[in-house]
């Protein structure tokens, strides 16, 4: 579930951490993706035949060596002590091979629970991919289409020689960038590209004219131009005016006026536009233009462009010997592209000729079906083959969080404590007036806040309630009795949020030898011109670099005392010496004090006081959760791992410890345990 806590943190895992940058040339690569996620959902498609997959039809003689690219082996799991809601579908029949999923503090966390945990998260968007891969299963099966194991080990040979690397770095990359298992690239995204390919054969054919296309698109002449955008003809008609009148200060015209944000910045450089990328009239115009002339107005959309050439770039020659190598390349990316149309089409097609039965979401329909998900052409999938599927796609991400559900569930019996239904209602109510989901009349806008929340992540309440609310509520169980506001956590308070601050201008440098020569240039030198253009030339943080070495005003108790210390010391004008943080070399040069808006702390006091409050209450609460974690005994059988816990104390005082705010309006709140 990608739901929110109470501070609007995401607790769900993202399956697609990092971008392959050195994918973007693989258009089949790309392609197979692409696919996988249009018919499996975000989380790709099987590589192998549908789990779950329904018995051949009778008479059908099954091949040694079909589409069923061994699934991955179950793997024991682990259980939690407390019995999980039913699933949407009613329960999840035991697995009798593998009935632990996991053990904590000698509590076990059982298959059967992890699977309804699993359904009620990831039900809907499992079965949409089952039901999917068995259509195209079904569709392979009527035409006689076999994809063998061979056949798909052959097609991820080629996907790795495209990089020119062996099929164990190619697949161990594509696990550390994007998370995709060496199984789950087999089953969910080779299988089902092989199968689209073959059921698709027919539309896959590279005539002479698209291959030609395709070809002169990478290889044919470009031409390098700069370009101003507007949306309206009025001001393009303006600025080309100026741009015929001195064409040299094109690039100035494009930075002032350009809408177009990538290319404003950079004087309106972009990309050689080559031919067959889809706008003809903007082509067409491109390579009309000699150098250093100034095109006509092209709309486009509802975009004014102009054009002035910087070059008109030869087609790039290949080499002989990469020529039929390049041919090949080309045909391929033209098919995957074709592919791709080709596959939506076909799917829809099998879609509409289908007969599906969603048992799942119909609650009607679960009582004439016990036991089943969805029907289809006949063909039954099952609730145990749908809870399978879903943990062994999400089974380590959900078992993480019944983990730690089942700790923070040990810690409240043991402080003989437990969650009531208004301590959760509080919370909600907490969250919202924290994120200004605020009535007319002053009170906490509930609805609209649970709204917002869910639509955001598409979650239910129920899930946003189950695993975000419900945790933080039971963290603030634990350790709420520990909190305690000083009088001096008050004061330091007052005077971060609303005391006075110092203005100054800094140089941030990385090496030491560096600062020691700039910090010697600005004490020659004791001026705010020359101060601020040495930030410009060597100041390597972006803010002071940009403002001629203004950065915000600098407050106590900020969180930096070495910077501030030196700060709160220099009178305006004054230079500070070099100040070491980690490793970078700062410089500051005073230009006053700011006068405080608030004089008294009276006047802020009560909501000064909520707010350190709630701040050392998750500062404690996150203290308190990575106790019970590391002195927890926990065997994740999902995950493979094992963890003997061992005796931590919470040092004496330590909740007791000062806390500084860093802005007035923060309510920071708890992290959620999933």
């Amino acid at each position: 579930m990608q739901c929110k806590d109470a501070c609007g943190s995401s607790p769900r895992t993202n399956l697609w951490k990092k971008r392959l940058v050195w994918l973007t040339g693989s258009v089949a690569v790309i392609a197979a993706f692409v696919i996988g996620r249009y018919l499996f959902g975000t989380d790709a498609a099987s590589a192998q035949a549908p789990s779950g997959r329904p018995a051949p039809a009778a008479g059908a003689t099954p091949s040694p060596r079909t589409a069923n690219v061994p699934t991955r082996p179950t793997v024991r799991s682990v259980t939690d002590s407390q019995p999980a809601a039913a699933s949407p579908a009613g329960p999840v029949q035991p697995d009798t091979q593998n009935k632990v999923a996991a053990v904590v503090n000698g509590e076990a966390i059982s298959r059967q629970e992890l699977a309804n945990e699993c359904l009620r998260r990831y039900g809907v968007e499992v079965l949409e991919s089952i039901v999917n891969k068995h259509l195209i299963w079904q569709a392979c099966q009527a035409r006689n289409i076999v994809i063998t194991e061979q056949d798909v080990n052959d097609e991820v040979t080629r996907a790795a020689a495209k990089f020119g690397l062996s099929v164990d770095r190619w697949l161990s990359l594509l696990e550390d960038e994007r998370d995709v298992t060496p199984d789950k690239y087999r089953r969910d995204i080779i299988w089902p590209t092989l199968a689209l390919r073959r059921l698709a054969a027919d539309r896959l054919v590279v005539t002479d004219e698209e291959f030609n296309r395709a070809f002169e698109a990478e290889y044919g002449p470009k031409v390098r131009v700069r370009l101003i955008a507007v949306s309206t003809h009025e001001k393009a008609e303006q600025i080309r005016q100026q741009a015929l009148a001195k064409p040299a200060s094109f690039g100035d015209l494009a930075k002032d006026y350009s809408e177009d944000q990538t290319s404003a910045p950079i004087r309106g450089l972009i990309p050689p536009i080559r031919r067959h990328q889809g706008y003809p009239e903007l082509e067409n115009a491109a390579f009309a233009l000699k150098k250093g002339e100034v095109s006509p107005i092209i709309q486009v959309a509802n975009q004014h462009l102009i054009l002035y050439c910087e070059e008109q770039l030869p087609e790039t020659a290949i080499a002989p010997q990469h020529l039929e190598a390049t041919k090949q390349r080309i045909r391929d990316r033209v098919r995957d592209d074709k592919l791709r149309t080709a596959a939506s089409d076909l799917f829809q097609k099998l879609q509409t000729e289908a007969q599906i039965v969603n048992v799942f979401n119909d609650a009607e329909l679960q009582k004439q079906h016990p036991g089943v998900a969805a029907i289809i052409n006949g063909r039954q999938i099952t609730i145990r083959d749908l809870s399978e599927e879903c943990i062994t796609r999400y089974g380590e991400t959900v078992i993480d969080g019944e983990i730690n559900r089942k700790l923070l569930l040990q810690a409240m019996k043991r402080k003989n404590t437990t969650v009531a239904e208004q301590d959760l209602d509080h919370e909600i109510a907490r969250a919202a007036d924290s994120f200004g989901y605020i009535k007319t009349d002053g009170s906490p806008d509930v609805e609209t806040w649970l709204k917002a929340v869910t639509e955001a992540d598409g979650a239910t309440v129920e899930l946003y309630v189950r695993d975000a609310v419900w945790p933080t509520v039971a963290l603030k169980k634990l350790v709420g009795d520990r909190i305690e506001v000083t009088q001096e956590d008050l004061t330091k308070g007052f005077q971060a949020n609303y005391g006075e601050r110092v203005e100054v201008m800094a140089i941030v440098l990385d090496n030491q030898r560096q600062a020691n020569k700039v910090w010697e240039m600005a004490r020659a030198n004791p001026t705010e011109d020359y101060f601020g253009r040495l930030a410009e030339q060597y100041s390597i943080e972006p803010v002071s670099q940009a403002n001629q070495g203004r950065i915000p005003p600098i407050r106590q108790h900020g969180g930096q005392p070495l910077i501030e210390n030196e700060a709160f010391r220099l009178k305006p004008g004054e230079l500070s010496g070099i100040i070491a943080v980690e490793d970078k070399y700062i410089m500051t040069r005073c230009l006053g004090r700011t006068t405080p808006e608030v004089a008294k702390l009276d006047d802020v006091k009560d909501e000064l006081l909520r707010d350190i409050h709630e701040k050392k209450l998750r500062i404690e609460m996150a203290s308190e959760f990575d106790r019970l974690k590391e002195s927890a005994q926990i065997d994740n059988f999902i995950a493979g791992t094992s963890q003997s816990g061992k005796a931590i104390s919470r040092p004496s005082g330590a909740a007791q410890r000062p806390l500084i705010p860093t802005a007035t309006s923060v309510r920071p709140v708890a992290t959620p345990v999933r």
